[in-house]
C-alpha cells in the first residue's frame, strides 16, 4: 500500500472516530439525563411529574422516528429510552428501602438507580455506540468523510474492491473492539454491585 493511500486510511479513521466520537459523548451524557428524568418523573416514582413525563415521553419518540441517516445526531434519544429501560428494571424495593432511611431524591438516584442500573447502561452505551458507527459509515456514502467516504469514493467509484474489502474489515475491527470494551465494562459493574 502506497503511503498517501496509507495517509487517506488514517485520516478517514480518525474522521470516523471525532464523528463517533463527539456524537457518543454527546448522546450518552444528555441522553442519561433524559433517562434519569424520564424515570424518577413517571408516576408512582421518586419525582412523579404524569404531564411533563408524558410531554418528554412524546418528545424522545418523535426523535427516534428520524431516518437512519440523521442518526448521529438522533442518538440522543434512543440511547435514553435504553437507558430508561435499564433504571426501570432496578428493584423498587431498593428505592423503597432507601426511601425509609430517609435518602434525599438525588442521593437515592445518584446512589441507588445508577449504580444498580450500570451493567444495562453500558450495555445499552455499547449498543449505541456500535450503531454510531454503522450511521458514521452510511454518513460517509453521503459525503461526512471518514471510513464510508473512503469505501465510496476509492472502493465503489475507482472499481477498487481491496478499499472496499479493507475499509469493511476496518470497521469490523472498530465494532469488535467497542463490543469486547463494553462487555468487560459491564461485567466489571455488575460485580462492583
Amino acid at each position: 500500500m502506497s503511503l498517501p493511500m496509507l495517509d487517506k486510511y488514517l485520516q478517514a479513521f480518525l474522521q470516523t472516530l471525532a464523528m463517533v466520537s463527539v456524537s457518543a459523548v454527546i448522546a450518552i451524557v444528555l441522553g442519561l439525563t433524559l433517562a434519569v428524568v424520564l424515570t424518577v418523573t413517571a408516576p408512582g416514582n421518586l419525582y412523579p411529574r404524569p404531564r411533563f413525563n408524558k410531554v418528554l415521553s412524546v418528545t424522545v419518540n418523535t426523535f427516534r422516528a428520524i431516518p437512519f441517516i440523521i442518526l448521529l445526531v438522533a442518538m440522543l434519544p434512543f440511547f435514553a429510552r435504553i437507558a430508561q429501560v435499564s433504571l426501570n428494571d432496578v428493584d423498587h424495593g431498593l428505592v423503597e428501602a432507601a426511601r425509609a432511611m430517609g435518602c434525599r431524591r438525588w442521593h437515592i438516584v445518584r446512589h441507588v438507580l445508577l449504580p444498580e442500573a450500570l451493567p444495562g447502561i453500558i450495555g445499552g452505551m455499547t449498543v449505541s455506540v456500535i450503531a454510531m458507527i454503522n450511521a458514521s459509515a452510511m454518513a460517509g456514502a453521503v459525503g461526512a468523510g471518514g471510513l464510508g467516504d473512503l469505501a465510496i469514493r476509492y472502493g465503489y467509484e475507482r472499481y477498487e474492491t481491496r478499499v472496499m474489502f479493507e475499509v469493511i474489515v476496518i470497521l469490523i475491527a472498530l465494532v469488535s473492539i467497542v463490543q469486547f470494551t463494553g462487555e468487560w465494562l459491564s461485567r466489571r459493574a455488575d460485580h462492583k454491585r
